[in-house]
């Protein structure tokens, strides 16, 4: 059972892990690569079932920071109108689910989840799932 100090330094790691989501936010929507690429380690992998389609050879999986830039960079300008609405966020001292809706003028808005892994303040790895 955690006592009180335990609970509130897991309180304090949950909301510094929903700041990180909230600047990944910010940076997505502002197309902004070099504040997004900040936020993770230089070995961070990436799973999107977009990637998957696009680039079946991934099988949806990337790694390392010049893969993302390659892969945001391409769909920053492919997308200009790209924009992640955010729905909720939950978080515990390791990781935050985000749920967001996508949105791209012309396109049918989807629903998204996305589980960032945050180790030492960097991402060093998200998940996307669509439904």
């Amino acid at each position: 059972m955690l006592n009180q100090q335990d609970l509130k330094m897991k309180i304090i790691e949950a909301e510094e892990l929903k700041n990180i989501a909230n600047l990944w936010f910010k940076a997505f929507n502002e197309q902004n690569l070099d504040d997004l690429l900040s936020l993770y380690d230089e070995s961070a992998q990436h799973y999107s079932p977009k990637l998957k389609i696009r680039e079946p050879d991934t099988k949806g999986l990337i790694k390392g920071k010049n893969a993302l830039r390659i892969w945001w960079k391409d769909c920053f300008e492919r997308l200009p109108t790209l924009q992640y609405e955010v729905n909720k966020l939950t978080a515990d001292s390791e990781q935050v689910f985000m749920e967001y809706t996508r949105k791209v003028m012309g396109e049918e808005d989807m629903k998204v989840g996305e589980v960032l892994e945050i180790k030492d303040g960097k991402i060093i790895c998200s998940r996307v799932y669509h439904g």
